[in-house]
């Protein structure tokens, strides 16, 4: 049903799918680029209001729990109610969380400033975007390219905080997050007609596969029963495992990045925001010119275990690492293990499931 739908288009359905493509990878890079922004800065800024490092590592982990617990929430409002009014409600969420954050003045504020992180998944609503608007074939070279998107928002992000922040204190950057919904509702604005016949296209898609046992979209916005009916799918419970097991001790490296360059490698705001530039262009460099080269030479499931083995290998080289060189040796495989594990199980996890369960 999927594939007749969208080979129904014809060239003006295909204008307007590649429009809206385009608008999707431009609202991943500007929020991508604006949450590096406050990324780079947020160290120097809770421990300018006398957090420490322990207590950064609360405060950064309260974010966590907070994706994690809206992630499957986000999902099923994405799969009832459209990518759009998903899509919007993340990047809502995002204006609330700068704005908050650029008023904190003391820790309890700067933990509340947190709290809108529950709905902010961007990047999990672009993903859901090229899901629907791309045939299996073509889902991860689309999927590569929202990391190239992502790369582009570190380096700028990183860049442009760590550079404001030492020009004109710690709180200027944080000001430019009233510009945010601005430039979103003006990208949402122009692809607003055709993600809303999308959504309908999806809504009829759904009902068809409601009929043949495929989905189901009466259940309540957050169901245990709803997420382990999608884990029983062929391959999907192993495919989320090895992401979550996988990325886990990556994601913690992140978390805390920013406090390792600032205790560890002994780096300023504007040195730290550099030194995560690098990794941005990393990004861009194993999105834009290795990952879509690869997925159409060799398998998924090849390319799959690749990244694996080469994560096992980045934790020994992390263990070791001891300067910034050393740190930047790391990071060339620990971003092609990133990207391409990133990338492949996000492919087949979509194809692997309905359509209207993507989200």
């Amino acid at each position: 049903v999927r594939s007749k739908t969208l080979g129904a288009r014809g060239p003006l359905g295909e204008a307007k799918q590649g429009r809206v493509i385009l608008a999707t990878y431009l609202i991943v890079t500007l929020e991508m680029t604006f949450l590096f922004m406050q990324m780079g800065v947020m160290p120097y800024l809770a421990k300018s209001l006398g957090l420490d490092s322990v207590g950064f590592g609360y405060l950064q982990t309260t974010f966590g729990v907070l994706q994690l617990v809206g992630g499957p929430i986000f999902g099923r409002l994405a799969d009832r109610f459209g990518t759009r009014a998903a899509l919007i409600l993340s990047c809502a969420s995002g204006s609330v969380f700068f704005l908050l954050l650029s008023i904190s003045t003391s820790i309890p504020l700067l933990f509340l400033s947190r709290l809108p992180a529950v709905f902010m998944h961007g990047m999990p609503g672009a993903q859901k975007v090229i899901t629907d608007l791309t045939t299996p074939s073509q889902r991860a070279d689309a999927l590569g390219k929202l990391g190239l998107c992502f790369g582009i928002g570190i380096i700028v992000g990183s860049v442009l905080g760590g550079v404001l922040s030492t020009k004109f204190g710690l709180r200027k950057p944080l000001g430019v997050w009233f510009y945010i919904p601005f430039c979103f509702d003006t990208v949402l604005g122009s692809s607003a007609r055709f993600l809303c016949k999308d959504w309908k296209s999806n809504l009829l898609i759904s009902s068809v596969l409601a009929d043949t046992g495929g989905t189901s979209q009466s259940g309540s916005v957050f169901s245990i029963r709803e997420i382990l009916r999608l884990m029983k799918f062929p391959g999907v419970t192993e495919v989320f495992l090895i992401k979550v097991f996988a990325g886990l001790p990556l994601g913690l490296f992140l978390i805390m990045f920013s406090i390792i360059s600032m205790d560890f490698f002994g780096l300023e705001a504007v040195e730290s925001g550099y030194l995560m530039s690098y990794f941005g262009v990393l990004q861009m460099v194993v999105q834009g010119l290795v990952i879509g080269k690869l997925t159409h030479h060799y398998t998924e499931e090849t390319l799959l275990r690749l990244s694996i083995f080469v994560f096992a290998s980045v934790g020994l080289g992390m263990a070791l690492m001891r300067t910034v060189w050393h740190w930047c040796i790391v990071a060339v495989p620990m971003v092609f293990a990133f990207s391409m594990l990133g990338t492949i199980t996000d492919s087949i996890l979509t194809k692997a499931v309905p359509s209207s369960d993507t989200g």
